[in-house]
């Protein structure tokens, strides 16, 4: 009786699933959380990261309903797809965590972020600074005689991009306020 020639890695010849089911490649995510806008509930998500050595690229906290007293966290995190898996079922188990969505999962999604930049340049730089800041649709929020200071809305590589311009320019300080992002349709 002849052996089976079966390929490592197929599930044509066989019923199991021979491939691996872990991956090691790491993964950005971005996580919607909705929560009870109480006390403590920031630190307790923030302790299930930091209790793993899990790394948190990006931070957006605010109240979105009121009169129900929830807040929405967005979280940006990067690791392998288990340690996602994992991050999103121990999200859900914390007590006052509403809802855990996973917005790369889902689907298409709309993510912005706010950065002030201040740069610092006179005479050629500065109006080099002004030309690219037209460019990334930049405004001058603020003026000086030796510096601007700059708001830029849009992606986050968008932001990273207008950022490493202006560092040979005089680039002093940058303030990000985090990815805000929605699931795009209905």
């Amino acid at each position: 009786m002849a052996a089976l020639q079966i390929k490592k890695g197929s599930t044509k010849h066989s019923a199991y699933n021979l491939r691996p089911t872990f991956s090691d490649t790491k993964e950005r995510h971005t996580l919607a959380v909705k929560v009870d806008n109480e006390p403590g509930v920031l630190a307790r998500v923030i302790g299930l990261f930091s209790g793993r050595g899990y790394n948190i690229e990006s931070l957006t906290v605010a109240e979105v309903d009121h009169l129900g007293h929830h807040s929405r966290i967005t979280i940006v995190t990067e690791g392998t797809p288990q340690v996602i898996e994992q991050i999103k079922a121990q999200l859900g188990r914390i007590v006052p965590v509403h809802e855990v969505h996973d917005l790369t999962v889902e689907g298409a999604t709309v993510e912005r972020e706010l950065a002030l930049v201040k740069v610092r340049g006179d005479g050629e730089k500065r109006v080099e600074a002004l030309r690219l800041a037209d460019i990334f649709r930049a405004n001058a929020v603020d003026s000086t005689l030796e510096s601007f200071v700059f708001e830029i809305t849009g992606t986050p590589e968008k932001i990273d991009a207008f950022a490493d311009l202006m560092r040979p320019l005089g680039l002093v300080e940058v303030a990000r306020t985090g990815v805000a992002a929605l699931s795009r349709g209905a």
